[in-house]
């Protein structure tokens, strides 16, 4: 997996409205990996959210959040 300054790394010799487009780029990408993953974790059934370390209270919770919030 890419770290923060693996992907940031090259992108300080991009022009700065370059950088703004990579940016949000990235920002967007983050918030779909995130709401993919809340949807994934509220389908799972008890037995899976234990495997993963997770009780259903507070699965459910972090399947509630929004997709911007951590």
């Amino acid at each position: 997996m890419m770290t923060r300054t693996d992907l940031t790394a090259p992108m300080l010799s991009l022009p700065p409205v370059s950088r703004l487009v990579f940016a949000v780029a990235h920002k967007v990408m983050t918030w779909e990996l995130r709401r993919q993953a809340r949807r994934g974790i509220a389908k799972l059934d008890t037995h899976l959210l234990r495997d993963i370390g997770l009780d259903p209270m507070t699965a459910a919770q972090e399947s509630q959040k929004p997709f911007w919030r951590d």
